[in-house]
């Protein structure tokens, strides 16, 4: 399968070159050339599959060309060796828990699935990749976790001075090798902006090979599509129809859950959940699409006011703004209200969600008012000890590190502190 542009001013790729280019030339997110839905016995009997089997046959149409079936198994196998459990949190209601991973956040999967590809690719050529990554959060982590270590490849991580919590800087900042973390003064979207004008820079581009490990890059996307597939498997048993609340920043999550969908995976509604940036809870109430600069919350992997993966959703409903609205609800939510669903969840059901599990939760809550008959599935997208500070003060309760967390906390941070794009595009160079 080749991947097109969504720009449309660009050649049609392979999986392989869209992997390592991360964005087009025109500037466009690439998008496969088709969706074949699985077969309905595929569904009819996922329960009796394993994730790594349910996982393989999704991915496989996308990536064959270019990844044998045995190399993929294995880059499969070593992705997926934690667990995804859906628990009930009250009737009909339950939190689908992506945090079991090495950076105990859901970018794990694609973040690792990216980094094996890359790795793949790269036994077969000498050409150095650099990966350069703007993070909110969470993503610095896990793409510094998956490609440590990963021979050809060299990661550039850049995230806002001030603007992650202390346990996800530590996580980018304390691996070294083969990663460095640059601490930017500005917000996210200042350093996506500067991501950006790197993919545009021929002085740059002549000198290196570029790619990103956000979710803009195929390879780190598509393999969220698993989380829904698995979620499918847990609760087929429930006969009801499933609702999927994402909390929604880059909007890549939910992007892949419409493509389970397009797969044949049986769901009647998505809900995009964010907080106070809601670019896209305006859009969907008006049509109009504007972006605005983003404000700083206590959800902060979901600070985004451009989302980058909004134009793949819209394309997947060949921008029918009607269609859109009969598959995607959208709601914002503040910090305070943030607070008060954790309060509420905790004491009702003893369970600690983190500031983005408790916006999906919000987000199912309303949804259900007018839909009372469907079973409501938000994503629980990183460990509540990840906001330790926030979730400790609001629950007024003590969380236990985890081992993951604990490995991190007596590193010594190293970073690079710089303000604006000519700091990155000189550190480039110097490589």
């Amino acid at each position: 399968m080749n991947f097109y542009s969504l720009n449309n001013k660009a050649p049609n790729v392979s999986f392989k070159e869209a992997v390592i280019k991360g964005i087009a030339p025109d500037k466009g997110l690439y998008f496969p050339e088709s969706i074949t839905p699985l077969p309905k016995s595929f569904f009819e009997n996922i329960e009796k599959l394993s994730n790594e089997e349910i996982a393989f046959t999704a991915i496989q149409q996308f990536v064959s060309s270019d990844i044998p079936e045995n190399e993929l198994r294995k880059i499969i196998k070593n992705v997926l060796d934690f667990d995804f459990p859906v628990v009930e949190i009250e009737e009909n209601v339950a939190t689908l828990e992506l945090f079991h991973g090495p950076t105990m956040a859901f970018k794990d999967v694609g973040a690792r699935f990216m980094a094996q590809c890359l790795g793949y690719f790269s036994e077969s050529t000498s050409n150095e990749v650099t990966v350069l990554v703007a993070t909110s959060g969470d993503t610095g982590g896990a793409v510094a976790n998956g490609f440590l270590g990963v021979d050809g490849v060299k990661v550039v991580i850049l995230y806002p001075s001030g603007k992650v919590s202390d346990i996800q800087e530590r996580q980018l900042t304390t691996l070294g090798q083969n990663i460095t973390a640059l601490e930017v003064d500005g917000t996210f979207d200042d350093c996506q902006k500067m991501v950006k004008t790197a993919f545009l820079d021929d002085a740059l581009l002549q000198k290196m090979q570029l790619t990103s490990a956000n979710s803009i890059n195929v390879a780190r996307w598509l393999p969220q599509l698993f989380y829904f597939l698995f979620t499918y498997k847990q609760l087929k048993s429930k006969g009801k129809e499933l609702v999927f609340s994402v909390p929604s920043g880059n909007f890549g999550n939910i992007c892949a859950g419409m493509v389970a969908q397009r797969l044949g995976m049986p769901v009647k509604h998505f809900i995009a959940a964010t907080n106070v940036n809601d670019t896209v809870p305006e859009f969907m109430e008006t049509g109009e699409y504007k972006p605005k600069p983003s404000s700083a919350t206590i959800s902060n992997a979901m600070d985004v006011g451009d989302p980058s993966n909004f134009i793949r959703i819209r394309h997947l409903h060949n921008d029918d703004f009607e269609a859109l609205k009969a598959n995607l609800s959208s709601y914002p939510f503040t910090d305070e209200e943030t607070k008060k669903a954790m309060l509420h969840i905790y004491k009702t059901s003893d369970y600690i969600a983190d500031p983005h599990g408790a916006v999906g939760y919000l987000g199912i809550q309303k949804y259900r008012k007018d839909h009372p008959e469907t079973f409501g599935v938000f994503l629980e997208t990183a460990h509540p000890v990840k906001f330790l500070d926030v979730v400790e003060e609001t629950l007024g309760h003590t969380l236990e590190l985890p081992a993951q967390i604990k490995n991190v906390m007596g590193k010594e941070k190293t970073s690079i502190k710089i303000g604006k794009y000519e700091e990155l595009k000189s550190y480039l160079l110097k490589r």
